[in-house]
């Protein structure tokens, strides 16, 4: 089958880059005695989850329990919740995977981990945990230093579960700027003394978990960090393209849309904000939702649930309707999961066809 084949809007993936992508990071976490565990939640496939642990992955993250179920196809050893599991059916769901897989969970409370243990303890399994600090994105995490130590301690004591570690996120960094080096020193003052204090204690973490795509390159220079959850990189976006982990041409997902309606200012394609993102460029006030490759400068600034509306610009004129034209997202991970197949090519042809069985697992 070939791209003109296709049905739109669809999801392409270019083959060739994708690998590309994959063994650059593979190669550089290797490089520098990195532990590489992607996260699963941009392409939310098990068949990629496999390709990532046979290039050297250690193991692959999730978010939720369902995406942990779906990941065990991927034949993973090794599986990170990196988000707190809270709720019974949630625990009852894990202490199952827990069963055919090492589970580790990320957490950041007493009260995240009590239920947890009992969960382990009743099902007779064991569960690694990693205690979640904030570094400046206020999202989950306890305070670098004594708060971690505190939670360390609680969660240490409890049955059913193995203290692995700690883990960060730095969303809240999106480039390398001055500002974001100054932002990433910080950070890395902030793990440097912590680990220290934890290990004044007795407590000397197996794996400091970090890092994000936007960071991935410089994710050596953070002083503890041993091992990377990288997510975006597999396929990257035009977020990656902003915060220079990537180049243009290291995008290997785009959106393939035909054109539906012509007028002298605009044209529609057949994909809206059931096809696309509503994420926005990253650190821009520009409303756009993708960069339309086959039209230079046209600006994709509106969607309705069926509608882009792609506003013209210079001989963008020339398009008709029933064109085609693919489109560069600004966030693949939300986009992959609006879609149900997602289809691999190699030049004009779709070699391989893939289910994303990781989508709308939201429990």
């Amino acid at each position: 089958m070939r791209i003109s084949d296709l049905d739109t809007p669809a999801i392409i993936i270019d083959l060739d880059q994708m690998e590309r992508n994959l063994t650059k990071v593979a190669d550089y976490a290797r490089q520098h005695n990195l532990r590489l565990r992607p996260h699963t939640k941009t392409h939310k496939i098990p068949a990629l989850g496999r390709r990532q642990v046979e290039l050297g992955a250690v193991g692959l993250s999730v978010a939720k329990s369902t995406e942990a179920e779906v990941m065990l196809k991927s034949g993973t050893p090794d599986i990170l919740v990196a988000y707190p599991v809270v709720g019974a059916k949630k625990l009852a769901r894990l202490t199952e995977v827990a069963r055919k897989a090492n589970v580790t969970v990320s957490l950041d409370s007493l009260a995240a981990a009590k239920p947890l243990s009992d969960a382990a303890v009743a099902a007779g399994v064991e569960i690694g945990i990693l205690t979640e600090m904030d570094v400046g994105l206020h999202r989950v995490g306890v305070q670098p230093g004594d708060d971690t130590l505190a939670l360390v301690q609680s969660v240490a004591a409890l049955p059913g579960l193995k203290w692995r570690g700690i883990a960060f996120y730095p969303g809240h960094i999106k480039d390398f700027s001055e500002q974001g080096k100054a932002d990433v020193a910080a950070l890395g003052k902030a793990l440097t003394s912590t680990v220290a204090l934890l290990r004044s204690h007795g407590f000397n973490p197996e794996i400091v978990s970090g890092g994000s795509t936007p960071l991935l390159w410089v994710s050596h220079l953070i002083p503890e960090v041993n091992e990377i959850r990288p997510g975006t990189y597999i396929f990257n976006d035009r977020n990656t393209i902003l915060s220079g982990a990537c180049s243009r041409d290291e995008c290997a997902a785009t959106i393939l849309t035909t054109v539906v309606s012509v007028a002298p200012w605009r044209f529609i394609i057949d994909g809206g904000s059931k096809t696309f993102s509503s994420d926005r460029l990253s650190g821009s006030n520009e409303v756009t939702f993708g960069e339309i490759l086959e039209a230079p400068g046209a600006r994709f600034h509106k969607m309705n649930e069926e509608h882009g509306f792609i506003e013209l610009a210079g001989d963008n004129a020339k398009l008709s309707v029933g064109d085609r034209v693919r489109v560069l997202p600004n966030h693949i991970c939300v986009a992959m999961n609006l879609h149900e197949q997602v289809y691999g090519i190699r030049g004009d042809e779709v070699v391989e066809t893939w289910t994303v069985e990781g989508r709308g697992k939201l429990q």
